[in-house]
């Protein structure tokens, strides 16, 4: 699990936790029919916004990005370099033959060394990255219309908290205590938009950041590849990507991800 992630949610809910043993019991902070209201008014609410595969691809998406570690570019400058470095050495029709994980750069290889022309590789790729940009907006907004959503149901249950205590005013003994209940589906509302959607779709946003980065480096690292460029002056161009104290000094692939 990407730590950061862990650091952030093992803290947020230590802190919720130990806030409320201090000066209470957690037990006065549980109420089942106030989170069903929360949470289930919330899912229903997103699956009314959303198609289903939306929302399914967007809870899929939060465990992937939770799960597993974030791509750093200067692999794909790497690889990059190292496809260039086999393009002039035996001619770009061998870029066809190299056995690539990742789509969009095998489709790139495919087409240069289908001989295609520079602004068919412009526009396939650009393409290309303008649908997985969609893509993910959609899988962001669902989380962030949860964190919407959340706070909203959280103060419709305590509408329906107090209108069940002012139905009890002959008996001032229940009062506080319904009070109490009626606000706890606020609390859950905030806890579940602020803890957690909301850090979701930050998360989703910023790996989509990271795989624009890459792709805008297979995009201009195929059309190096394609002018023939030296690997030096590659890197140098695909390195400008990377902010200058994180780019990773030029060396030689570990062939891992290609393989001739």
């Amino acid at each position: 699990m990407d730590a950061a992630s862990l650091a952030g949610i093992i803290l947020g809910i230590s802190l919720i936790v130990g806030a409320i043993f201090i000066d209470g019991h957690l037990n006065n902070f549980f109420n089942l029919p106030g989170f069903m209201i929360v949470f289930g008014g919330t899912i229903a609410a997103t699956l009314i916004t959303f198609q289903l595969k939306d929302v399914l691809s967007a809870f899929k998406a939060a465990f992937f990005v939770f799960s597993v570690k974030k791509q750093d570019p200067n692999d794909m400058v790497e690889t990059m370099i190292e496809l260039c470095t086999i393009s002039r050495r035996q001619g770009l029709i061998a870029l066809s033959r190299m056995s690539i994980e990742d789509d969009l750069l095998r489709k790139a290889c495919n087409l240069i060394a289908d001989g295609s022309k520079e602004d068919l590789i412009r526009d396939t790729l650009h393409i290309e990255i303008e649908s997985m940009k969609q893509r993910h907006f959609v899988v962001q907004d669902v989380f962030r219309k949860m964190a919407i959503y959340a706070p909203s149901f959280g103060m419709m249950g305590t509408l329906i908290g107090l209108i069940q205590m002012l139905r009890q005013l002959s008996n001032p003994e229940t009062i506080g205590p319904a009070m109490a209940v009626a606000l706890l589906t606020t609390f859950y509302g905030m806890l579940l938009s602020t803890l957690f959607f909301l850090p979701i779709a930050g998360k989703l946003k910023d790996r989509t950041l990271v795989e624009v980065i890459n792709l805008e480096i297979i995009f201009e690292g195929a059309i190096s590849i394609l002018e023939d460029n030296n690997p030096i002056f590659v890197y140098e161009k695909l390195s400008s990507y990377i902010p200058a104290k994180k780019r990773r000094p030029r060396q030689p692939l570990l062939r891992k991800k290609i393989t001739g």
